[in-house]
């Protein structure tokens, strides 16, 4: 296609799409924040500029074998870099917040002690130029790139990793606490706990459940620690974290699967919320000899979060299964839906279960912290990328939520997972969940057609056809 017929091709496309917006759904309240979410790992690169230190992350992907196609978050989406590029994408696309996360080894090379100064002073600029572009920056402080020195020295199961990251969280806080107005102090600790120290399938690679269990409390811990330090220095601040959150459906009707789902949404969806509003973990799951719980971890592990956000990917079937020792259930992702690229299933009624449960059970105000999909879709010979699979994703999801607000769940924002494809984890580069398509060699960055449909509800405040 010649270049004249390719921008033709594009000008009509834009008017197609341009024309869908007429059709309006369901509608948001007044100042719904709009954005989409990132992690410093899976978009920085830079991994050993400017004083940064090796992370968990690091260390685990130049591990042969660890991450499919051998791939590694050197260099990444390099926004450490390109952060200007990727906040113009935002405005443009009439985003009012951005979640992004802080690299520990960037702040504290040595893991605690001397602060890189170079560090603060790259996220000090990426806030700033958020901040000129009208967009709220929502930090947070962990997103499982965990100083390599803190791991030699036990990680997450020591408990003195608690203290360590209460200091980390306060030097942040001094430090950014000016400009930012909304923390969460952990993403997904569950995952980081479970998969890094329960099963080994992420950073730093341990299959030990005794483990997972003891690095699990040792987070809240952390997470009470932080937020009292937090607090202190910015009493003003709204502190929260974001919590992978899966509706837990009984496999059957029977009591045992009953109760077994119910013990899963104690382990997986609740974990770091109990403890932190009530001092106690949930009743159907509280393994505290092997936690290593202490006497006075009750008041410890206690942090008035200011609200909660919630990352929906999919829900869970859940079994009774007493070979399960640690867990004793069986959860896994059902099949009745369209699958994602990556497997998951997509059931937007899953996004209206648990935001409306966590609405009852906890009077929080909340945010969707993450919600997305991976489809592989290229850049066509127009030069756009055609995923309509994931603008369906969104339409039905935001419905689901719209419902939600509606039905009287205290939802303020809606993160896209998210802005750019980006490292996924142990899935390298295979898995795309962004808005924007990012050509790993050349850092090229495309707004996906789903991108340009999100932009547009985020003008209109609401669902669009």
């Amino acid at each position: 296609m010649a270049a004249t017929d390719a921008e033709a091709g594009k000008s009509k496309h834009s008017a197609g799409l341009a024309a869908k917006t007429a059709a309006i759904g369901p509608s948001f309240p007044k100042g719904f924040l709009w954005g989409a979410a990132t992690a410093s790992y899976q978009i920085e690169g830079a991994w050993k500029e400017d004083g940064k230190s090796e992370s968990v992350w690091d260390r685990f992907t130049h591990t042969q074998g660890k991450i499919r196609g051998g791939d590694t978050g050197d260099i990444a989406c390099d926004s450490y870099h390109r952060y200007t590029e990727d906040i113009a994408i935002m405005k443009q696309l009439h985003m009012k917040s951005c979640r992004f996360s802080i690299a520990w080894p960037r702040i504290l090379p040595d893991g605690t002690g001397t602060v890189n100064q170079k560090g603060l002073d790259f996220y000090k600029r990426f806030v700033d130029t958020l901040l000129a572009a009208g967009i709220r920056p929502s930090c947070t402080l962990y997103h499982w790139d965990l100083p390599q020195v803190l791991q030699d020295k036990g990680g997450w199961p020591n408990r003195d990793m608690a203290g360590w990251f209460s200091d980390y969280a306060a030097i942040v806080t001094k430090a950014l606490g000016d400009r930012v107005k909304t923390f969460a102090i952990f993403n997904e600790p569950y995952v980081f706990c479970f998969c890094g120290y329960g099963i080994g399938v992420h950073a730093p690679g341990i299959a030990d459940m005794g483990q997972y269990l003891k690095a699990a409390h040792v987070a809240n811990l952390a997470q009470g620690d932080a937020y009292r330090a937090m607090r202190a220095i910015a009493p003003k601040a709204e502190i929260g974290g974001a919590y992978n959150m899966s509706p837990a459906e009984p496999a059957t009707n029977s009591p045992e699967d009953r109760a077994a789902a119910e013990k899963m949404h104690a382990a997986n969806n609740i974990f770091f919320i109990a403890p932190a509003l009530t001092g106690s973990y949930p009743k159907e799951f509280a393994p505290l000899d092997a936690m290593g719980f202490q006497p006075g971890d009750e008041a410890r592990v206690r942090a008035a979060l200011d609200w909660i956000g919630i990352n929906y990917y999919f829900r869970m079937k859940v079994r009774a299964d007493a070979t399960e020792k640690t867990m004793g259930y069986r959860a896994d992702i059902p099949r009745e839906g369209p699958l994602t690229h990556l497997g998951w299933e997509v059931w937007p009624q899953g996004l209206y279960d648990i935001v409306t449960r966590t609405a009852r059970d906890w009077h929080l105000p909340i945010e969707i912290t993450e919600n997305g999909c991976s489809y592989a879709d290229p850049p066509g010979v127009d030069g756009t990328v055609k995923d309509d699979r994931r603008t369906d994703y969104f339409r039905g999801h935001l419905t689901a939520l719209a419902r939600a607000i509606q039905d009287g769940a205290p939802v303020r924002g809606y993160h896209a997972w998210s802005l750019l494809d980006n490292f996924e984890w142990g899935e390298g580069y295979s898995q795309r969940f962004g808005l924007t398509w990012v050509d790993f060699r050349s850092g090229r960055r495309i707004v996906k057609d789903s991108g340009r449909w999100y932009g547009r509800v985020a003008a209109a405040n609401a669902v669009i056809a």
